[in-house]
Formats: structure tokens, sequence, C-alpha cells
């Protein structure tokens, strides 16, 4: 189910550059192995048991993971539980179509073919260590899933470590271990926690956001317009309109956006006001 925006009528974006959709897969189906030079993100909504696999390895998922897609890699997905999956799908598709880049392959057959433990991905780059005769060359995190657990251990390490930052209380972005960049090359991610009665100062920048609430409530006023959110909630930030977050009770929010393509050409700008 495609998530378009009303302002980009009839042309499957969510905003001018990013791409967002839910999917949903069934007890017992599996999406065929495929291919495509668009780089696409996961970020898991609701149940279990469900699997996705990247280049021969595969991960099992489950509600807050963010796992990832790399450019032109081989991939499928399948749930083996007895309840759907359901996950919000972000592409940078638009970009690739813009550059006339677009490619898609079938490998033919349901699977890609296991060639690596579950596993193996975490354990060789994980943990602030990596085998010293490897060579990661593509751009994209080594690392195809980030487990929401240990996200939100972190957030909350930060939080008891900091006092909230006015405009974006504890936020995280998600890096490539390999050389400490973003995770992905063309979308950069985050996650966010706003602690119980948080009330952010007017911010803005010239990269388009998605959110999608993974907990709590609260309420967000994007160029002037107020939207009450709850868990699974998905809401944007256009570019360069001012926004504010306010949080009922303790609120964790994913994010992506387009600001890694941006810093690449020099032309991304933040605007911080005071409350």
């Amino acid at each position: 189910m495609v998530l378009e925006n009303p302002g980009l009528p009839g042309q499957s974006r969510a905003t001018q550059s990013l791409f967002a959709g839910l999917q949903i897969i069934l007890p017992g189906e599996v999406a065929p192995a495929h291919r495509h030079t668009a780089s696409a993100l996961r970020f898991i909504i609701e149940g279990k048991d469900a699997f996705t696999a990247v280049a021969g390895e595969r991960t099992m998922m489950e509600p807050g993971d963010f796992v990832i897609t790399p450019s032109w890699t081989w991939h499928d997905h399948g749930n083996e539980g007895n309840g759907p999956m359901v996950w919000l799908d972000g592409l940078d598709m638009h970009v690739i179509n813009m550059l006339a880049a677009s490619f898609r392959e079938d490998m033919g057959g349901k699977a890609h073919k296991l060639e690596r433990p579950e596993g193996a991905a975490p354990a060789e780059f994980g943990n602030n260590l990596m085998p010293v005769d490897v060579t990661h060359r593509s751009q994209t995190s080594p690392i195809f899933n980030y487990p929401y657990r240990k996200s939100r251990e972190s957030l909350d390490t930060l939080a008891r470590m900091r006092d909230p930052d006015p405009w974006q209380a504890h936020k995280m972005k998600f890096i490539n271990p390999v050389n400490g960049g973003w995770a992905m090359p063309t979308i950069s991610t985050w996650m966010q926690l706003m602690p119980k009665g948080f009330k952010s100062a007017p911010y803005r920048s010239t990269d388009s956001a998605v959110f999608t609430v993974v907990e709590g409530h609260g309420r967000s006023t994007i160029g002037g317009e107020t939207f009450n959110w709850g868990p699974h909630d998905i809401f944007v930030a256009p570019s360069w309109m001012a926004h504010t977050h306010e949080a009922s009770d303790d609120a964790v929010l994913f994010i992506y956006s387009d600001r890694v393509i941006q810093e690449k050409l020099d032309i991304w700008r933040e605007s911080k006001d005071q409350a």
C-alpha cells in the first residue's frame, strides 16, 4: 500500500525524493528473490516469525527492527509464523528514477540460496570489531538488521547520561560500522526518544523526513498544522518546513530522510529557532 503525499498526486511519493509504503506478508507467503538498483529499508511495524534474506544471509525480524536491502543485492522475504507481518518500506527510487538508473531483475525460484549462517553479519561487524582480512567495498553498512532491542537500550542509556537536546531530545543515527558514516548511502536513518512532557523548539532543515511512531503518544505541529499521533502512525515533515514535537508520554520515533544525499552535494542546511 503506497503512502502517497496528497500534494504529489499520482506519483507514489511520500516526499519529492522518498517512497513510503506498507507491506504485509501472510503466514506461509514468500516474496520471491529479486534485486533492484534502488536501496530499500524495512522498518518492522508488527508481527513475528518472518524473515528477510540479503545476499545469502537470513535474519529474523521483530517490531522496531531497521532492516536494509542494499542496492542491486539479491533478497527475499518470508513468513514462517501464524500471523501477518507488516513493515514500512522506504526507498530512494525517485532519486534513482531521476538519474535514469533504475533496473530490476528476478532471480527465478522463491528463495536465494543461503550461503552464510544467520548472525554472520553482526558477528563480523556488530561488536566494534571486524575481521582483518575483510574488505567491505559497498557504501552500505554490512549489518543489514539493526535490532530494536539494542536501539532502545542505547536511547535509554543516552537519556540517563544527558539532558534532552532542545530540538531533538535524544536522537541517534544509524551508522555504518566500517567507516562511521550513515548506514545507507542515499537514506539517512535515526531513532529518537522524547521523554514524557518534552516540547521541542521549532526546527527545520532542507531534507524531507518520514516519521514512524514506535512507542508513545504526542503531537507534532508542521507548517502550522497540528497532528496527534500514536504507535504505528506515519507522518512527514517536508523540506524547510518548521515543525515541533510534543510527547504526552515517553515516545520513540524512527525517522528517515534524504539528508545524506544533500550532505554529499553540500546543500544540506538546518535552522534552529528558540522556543
